[in-house]
């Protein structure tokens, strides 16, 4: 045995994962989530609003989308336009907020697809092979390639930061597909070119339609420096090598040209403070969101930390922990940390697994016992809080729910419930498999993170979907403005944020108007957070108290209505 590198696997350790099982458990993890709900605050509703008021009739500027004249927080054209496209294109049966889902949809299955074969050809680099045995036996280059990608897109699967910022209608989930696009671009620059370099365009082009077009410069001048830097042990010619340079080089300076003609370069750079607090709080950040990925992540940088003296060899290590650096600036130096995080993803999963081939059988052990307990018991406790609103037995767990959400009457659902019973067989079945005896798999120690994340997360977005509707959306509040406003069709506005605004135009069909001296309107919405600026805004001599409003799962978010009065 000629040992160079920590990957020892035998062909039997690289058997195929059967693709319907694993097609089987990607759809039940994208679907969930894309039916059957309301738009939630705040990142999707606001960013649903801008879509319908691209879609709707009437002149519009789509280089500048606006609710009321503001502008969105993250610049972004790409997301909008498909929402707003899909909008357009949808049957007249067909809800406004599910076809603009429709695409995103779309681009979970693009980011899950992207990963698997950005991680199958970095995994076929001579590098990234596993050791080679005297008398042979080791595994096939294809096979371990195919082994390493189902093993990197159960871990994506798996990580719980993933679940729900993948299924809203936000430019974050746009960002992290034309991520993945790119990272498969650059991993497969090593073999063909008009794919990968198709690839590579199209991501850096979407990554600035986005909303970063820095992250996509970032990534097209670092394809094209370690394109410069790589080793010509590929076996690729002196054309191919200069595609390599050439392709991100070009795409990088394309991108940056249009993002200036679309002024496109919006810098909000909020680094953390040197309080303790907000640092612990990143440091919960990173623990939570990419679990189970990152101590994985550590394994490998460790098991393979004698190749990382030599990344231009090793384009199995470099690609990932070149994405990985500009997501993790990205996260420290941007407000929203946790969306910004969502890009390392793809580059966290293809690190986690180079750790697979090196586990020790006690550590993988470890893994599937640990998972099993924490997702089975997150499993009961969704079931048991499910059937006390339902039944009331037990009585805590529906007094809880009672008292966090006000108001709220639970509903039963045949479908749901069918769906959420037959993913919970599926995971006894799979865990009985897991425990069972037989031929190991290097993919193995990824299948119950997989498969529990799935299921809780079907769980939730069946079971729980109306309580969490009940919660997250904004419908509740609007429906009681409109009773207490007899359903105006014009309202007057006051401090209302983009999703409120957006809440009021999508679920109460109102003509939302701001407040001026002149009353137009028969009533006056006015968010209780910017009351004292009220005076100067009209002319309190029009109008008179009526009532507020709270969101019945938050008491800090109030709305005041104010009726106008008739003036001598």
């Amino acid at each position: 045995m000629i040992r160079s590198t920590p990957a020892i696997v035998a062909q039997g350790a690289v058997r195929r994962l059967p693709r319907t099982a694993l097609i089987l458990l990607c759809l039940a993890y994208i679907l969930p989530g894309y039916f059957g709900r309301e738009p939630w605050k705040n990142a999707d509703i606001t960013a649903f609003g801008y879509m319908v008021e691209l879609a709707s009739a009437g002149p519009h500027d789509w280089l500048a989308p606006t609710i009321m004249g503001i502008s969105p927080e993250v610049d972004a054209l790409l997301p909008y336009w498909l929402g707003a496209w899909a909008m357009q294109l949808a049957p007249g049966w067909m809800a406004p907020d599910f076809a603009a889902r429709l695409p995103f949809g779309l681009m979970l299955v693009l980011v899950l697809v992207a990963t698997w074969y950005g991680i199958y050809q970095l995994a076929r680099s001579p590098g990234a092979q596993p050791v080679a045995f005297a008398f042979g036996g080791e595994a096939q280059p294809a096979d371990y390639a195919r082994a390493m990608a189902d093993g990197g897109l159960l871990g994506l699967i798996g990580c719980l930061g993933l679940a729900q910022l993948s299924h809203e209608t936000t430019p974050a989930l746009a960002q992290l597909c034309f991520t993945a696009l790119t990272f498969y671009g650059l991993s497969a620059l090593s073999g063909s070119l008009l794919l990968p370099l198709a690839a590579i365009g199209a991501g850096l082009t979407g990554l600035t339609l986005s909303g970063a077009p820095a992250v996509a410069v970032l990534f097209g001048l670092g394809g094209a420096i370690y394109g410069a830097l790589e080793r010509k042990e590929t076996g690729s010619t002196h054309g191919g090598r200069l595609w390599r340079v050439a392709g991100p080089l070009v795409a990088a300076a394309a991108t940056a040209a249009l993002a200036s003609s679309l002024d496109l370069w919006q810098w909000r750079i909020a680094p953390p403070g040197t309080s303790w607090r907000e640092w612990r709080s990143l440091g919960r950040l990173f623990l939570w969101f990419t679990w189970p990925l990152w101590p994985l992540v550590l394994w490998t940088l460790w098991r393979w930390r004698h190749q990382l003296r030599d990344l231009p060899r090793n384009r199995h290590l470099a690609w990932p922990l070149l994405f990985l650096a500009v997501a993790m600036g990205t996260t420290l130096l941007t407000p929203a940390s946790d969306r910004s995080l969502l890009l390392a993803l793809p580059a966290l999963a293809t690190l986690a697994a180079f750790a697979l081939p090196t586990l020790e059988r006690s550590v993988s052990a470890l893994i599937d016992w640990f998972t099993l307990l924490f997702f089975s018991g997150c499993a009961i406790v969704i079931w048991v809080i499910w059937v006390s609103m339902q039944t009331g037995v037990p009585k805590q767990p529906a007094a809880n729910v009672a008292k966090l959400a006000p108001g709220f009457e639970p509903s039963l659902s045949g479908l749901a419930f069918v769906a959420a019973l037959a993913g919970t067989l599926a995971w006894i079945w799979l865990v009985k498999w897991r425990v069972g005896r037989h031929r190991s798999a290097i993919w193995k120690s990824m299948v119950l993170p997989a498969g529990g994340a799935t299921l809780c997360w079907l769980l939730l977005m069946t079971l729980w979907l109306p309580v969490l509707d009940y919660a997250r959306s904004y419908a509740p509040m609007v429906q009681r403005i409109q009773v207490l406003t007899s359903r105006p069709s014009c309202v007057q506005v006051h401090g209302m944020s983009r999703g409120q605004l957006a809440a009021l135009r999508f679920h109460g069909k109102m003509n939302t108007v701001s407040a001026g001296r002149a009353a137009v309107c028969p009533w006056l919405l006015v968010d209780a957070a910017d009351v004292s600026s009220l005076p100067q805004a009209v002319d309190p001599g029009q109008w008179e108290f009526h009532s507020r409003v709270r969101r019945p799962t938050d008491r800090t978010e109030t709305i005041l209505i104010y009726r106008r009065v008739a003036v001598p």
